[in-house]
């Protein structure tokens, strides 16, 4: 991960959107506060989330089983 100043970043633009599209993340930063990060654009959808899960033998959604409320103070 590259960290760059805003002077030089205004600077080396194209350079930047080049490291980028190469899948490197660049932080950009003013008087040496990070204030943007320039980073790959990477589309996932859910099933790429949960692609290596499901792969090693599933996720399991069930839903928990039923539970009596907790009792809430103050409230009648």
């Amino acid at each position: 991960m590259r960290t760059v100043p805003v002077v030089e970043a205004k600077a080396q633009f194209s350079a930047l959107l080049a490291a980028a599209e190469a899948g490197e993340e660049v932080l950009i930063t003013r008087r040496g506060k990070v204030v943007a990060r320039l980073v790959p654009d990477m589309p996932r959808s859910a099933a790429d989330v949960f692609r290596l899960a499901w792969r090693e033998g599933g996720v399991d959604f069930a839903a928990p089983g039923d539970t009596r409320p907790e009792p809430v103070e103050g409230w009648d």
